[in-house]
Order: structure tokens, then C-alpha cells, then sequence
């Protein structure tokens, strides 16, 4: 096991995985730019280190500054949480060089699922089904216009590199497909210094669904269920739940089936998640995220599994924690990502948070590094907290999460705690009949406040 574990980023996941490092009883390292001298992961770490100023390239990105801090502290590995350097593999092969571990999958694999297309190829030779596309990067010429008549109008023109939603868009007509491919290049190059872009089908109505996996890196995988992720805004998650109320028991054991198989195949060591489309009875890949997830919490309620303890205990050399037979899924989760946000315009709204009440009671987990007094930087993204209740049932958990949301106060700034008291009352997320354009559909039509 790691002696002492340098936590390479900040907010509510650098405090679960000091957490999480605790309860295996290894020492822990928070480093925080001079905006987040006051964040909880910083005062609750055995040690901190300062790698530079607010901007996240000049601290959280600065490797040689990460580097440096887990030479001074004597860390022997590293964790990158998600976001930031977390799915970078030439990090992974930075920290290997230096005789550090990096708390993630192979660098190979980080590298491989880090180009959608390639990510692409390798889910479709591995038996996982895929969205109908293009084999590679498309440019505005005939081709492009050939094998996107044969997938069928519309189109999403998808960047290559990243995700997001940046670098995509749709084309509905052979029209507006020169367009697409020029915008979605343009946008890809400035957010991922990649202008490459792929064609896939459009689907008209689907759900996002995402299965969570295990691996040891030596041949043994495990899956643990599914996620249901269509609530978005700009194909940013907003509210996560499992089981999915649309996917039946021997729909999850064959997609999980694939999934597991493909990494036992890949020989993959971690968590990680393979997302799809689910349109019809029928799931189409999209890509795979090589980390730990932000909605990682409503898997670990209805299994039981602390999956960044296990992350860690893995990275270690561990086995894995059980095998397929032994997971079963118990009740209902649902998460809410309460944003300091407008919950109208979704502008962000950094400050002091002048009063702070989380919801307690059975079922309620609220992952969340911000307290009473703290501020709320301008330069990161505007996570306030995840709210996580669990249920019997996904009655039981909708109505604990109804009490839950109206409990909740987060006071000096605007939050997004009131769309999410509309939603709860909404009665297609009652139902569960919504898909990955139902909230922005609903958002335009003048959603009420909860």
C-alpha cells in the first residue's frame, strides 16, 4: 500500500479522496493555489503545499510544481481526482519516470480512449456497439457528405479530442454540413489544440447511460451497473441516477456482460465508465472516461462499494474487491449537482457563502467541500455541492429527495437549488420518461422556480 498520497486537485473530490486515504490509514498531501488557501481538503490533509497562483495553469496544471510537492513532502504517488490532469497520459508517464504511481488506468489506455476515434475503433473491435459514423476525422469535402448520407440526416459533428460538448454539432441537412464541420473544428482547436472531427448519427430521443467498471490490470474486470445521465444542459450532467428507470434487469446484464468482457480483454486497472446512447432497446458507445466520475456516489449507494477506496487499493496492486456474482443492486439514487449558479440563466455566481445548512436524515449524503463563510473563487468551475439520497425504491427516493432539497440552504450566493425543487415536482422525472434534450426543452419553455 502507498505510504503518502499527494491529492493533485481541489474542491469536493480532493476532499472524498482525502477521505477515502484516511480510512486505509495513508497519509495525505493537499497542494492549492493561493485562491484555495482556506479550501477544507487543505485544512484537513496532514500536509499542504502552495503550487502557484489562482489560474489553474499556473497551479493545478503546473506539473513540475506537482512534481515538486511530492518531492518536499516524500509522496510516493499521486491522485488526480477528475478534470485537470486526471486523464492525461503523458502526466501518468511523468509520475512513472519519477518513481511516482499515478492513481488511474495505464497510460496506454488513458492515451487510447483519450481520442474518441480511436476510442471508437477500439469499442467496436472489443464487441461493444457503437453509434453509426465515420471511421475517422472527416473534412468539408465529398467524402464527408458521402458517409454522412449513408448514416442518415442529422448528423453530430463531434471533435475528435476532449468532450464536454465543445468542438460538436448538428447538422440536419446536407446543407448545413460544411458549416458544422468548420464550426465544431474551430471550436475543438481552441479547446483542445485538436481540429479533428468524426461524423455519428443523431439520435433523435435517447437516454445517456453509462456503466461503471472495474479493472485489476492483470485480466479481471467487474461491472457495477448502470447510471442514468440524460438530465443535461450543454451536455453538462446535471442530475445522475441508478438503476435508470428505463433499463431492464437483463438489458443491464448484457451491456454490463460486454463491458466487463471488453476490460478483462484490455487488461484496464481502475474505475472508469463507458458511455453510451440508449435509443430503442438498443445502446451505441460514445466514449469511455478514464477517472473517476463526479456522479460516482449514486453507484457506491446502491452497491455498497467505496469506489475511489477501491481506486486507491487497486492502484496498490490489490485484487479486486468482488466478484460479478457478488454485486447486487440495493434501492434507489439519485444525485443533484447544486451549482453557485443563476438556475435561470446559469451565469455563475462566485462569493461568500453567508449561511450554510446541509439536509441530513437516513439516505442523505451530501459530498461537498464549502462550509459557512466560505468564498467561492471566480476561477474554478461552480460546484457548491452533490447531493446523494438513496431509497427502498425510487419513490421512497424521489420523495426523500423532495424533503432533502427543500432542507437545504446556501445562502451569499445563487445557487441552482431551486430548478431542482422544480424538477422533483416535474411529473415526467417522476415518470422517468425524459431523455438528453428534455431539460434543455423544458429550460426553453420557461420553467417555473422551485
Amino acid at each position: 500500500m502507498f505510504d503518502k498520497i499527494l491529492i493533485a486537485n481541489r474542491g469536493e473530490i480532493a476532499l472524498r479522496v482525502l477521505r477515502a486515504c484516511k480510512e486505509l490509514g495513508i497519509s495525505t498531501v493537499a497542494v492549492h493555489s493561493t485562491a484555495d488557501a482556506d479550501a477544507m481538503h487543505v485544512r484537513l490533509a496532514d500536509e499542504s503545499v502552495c503550487i502557484g497562483p489562482p489560474q489553474s495553469k499556473d497551479s493545478y496544471l503546473n506539473v513540475p510544481a506537482l512534481l515538486a510537492a511530492c518531492e518536499i513532502t516524500g509522496a510516493d504517488a499521486v491522485h488526480p481526482g477528475y478534470g485537470f490532469l486526471s486523464e492525461n497520459a503523458r502526466f501518468a508517464e511523468i509520475l512513472a519516470d519519477h518513481n511516482l504511481h499515478f492513481i488511474g488506468p495505464k497510460a496506454e489506455h488513458i492515451r487510447l480512449m483519450g481520442d474518441k476515434i480511436e476510442a471508437k475503433k477500439t469499442a467496436k473491435r472489443l464487441g461493444i456497439p457503437v453509434v453509426p459514423g465515420s471511421d475517422g476525422a472527416v473534412g468539408p469535402d465529398d467524402d464527408a457528405m458521402a458517409i454522412a448520407k449513408d448514416i442518415g440526416f442529422p448528423v453530430l459533428v463531434k471533435a475528435a479530442a476532449g468532450g464536454g460538448g465543445r468542438g460538436m454539432k448538428v447538422a440536419h441537412t446536407a446543407e448545413d454540413l460544411a458549416l458544422a464541420i468548420a464550426t465544431a473544428g474551430n471550436e475543438a482547436k481552441a479547446a483542445f489544440g485538436d481540429a479533428s472531427v468524426y461524423l455519428e448519427k443523431y439520435l433523435q430521443k435517447p437516454r445517456h447511460i453509462e456503466i461503471q467498471v472495474l479493472g485489476d490490470g492483470r485480466g479481471g474486470a467487474i461491472h457495477l451497473g448502470e447510471r442514468d445521465c440524460s438530465l443535461q444542459r450543454r451536455h453538462q450532467k446535471v442530475w445522475e441516477e441508478s438503476p435508470s428507470p428505463v433499463i431492464s434487469p437483463e438489458a443491464r446484464a448484457r451491456i454490463g456482460g460486454i463491458c466487463a468482457k471488453a476490460m478483462q480483454d484490455m487488461q484496464y486497472l481502475g474505475v472508469g465508465t463507458i458511455e453510451f446512447l440508449y435509443e430503442d432497446g438498443e445502446f451505441y458507445f460514445i466514449e469511455m472516461n478514464t477517472r473517476i466520475q463526479v456522479e460516482h456516489p449514486v453507484t457506491e449507494m446502491i452497491t455498497g462499494i467505496d469506489l475511489v477506496l477501491e481506486q486507491i487499493r487497486i492502484a496498490a496492486g490489490g485484487d479486486l474487491p468482488v466478484s460479478q456474482d457478488e454485486i447486487t443492486l440495493n434501492g434507489h439514487a439519485i444525485e443533484c449537482r447544486v451549482n453557485a449558479e443563476n438556475p435561470v440563466t446559469f451565469r455563475p455566481s462566485p462569493g461568500k457563502i453567508s449561511r450554510y445548512h446541509p439536509p441530513g436524515g437516513l439516505g442523505i449524503r451530501i459530498d461537498s467541500a464549502v462550509y459557512q463563510g466560505y468564498t467561492i473563487p471566480p476561477y474554478y468551475d461552480s460546484l457548491v455541492g452533490k447531493l446523494i439520497v438513496h431509497g427502498k425504491t425510487r419513490g421512497e427516493c424521489l420523495m426523500r429527495l423532495r424533503r432533502a432539497l427543500d432542507e437545504m440552504v446556501v445562502d451569499g450566493v445563487e445557487t441552482t437549488l431551486p430548478l431542482f425543487r422544480a424538477l422533483v415536482r416535474e411529473p415526467s422525472i417522476i415518470d422517468g420518461d425524459y431523455h438528453i434534450h428534455w431539460l434543455e426543452q423544458y429550460l426553453a419553455s420557461g420553467a417555473p422556480e422551485g
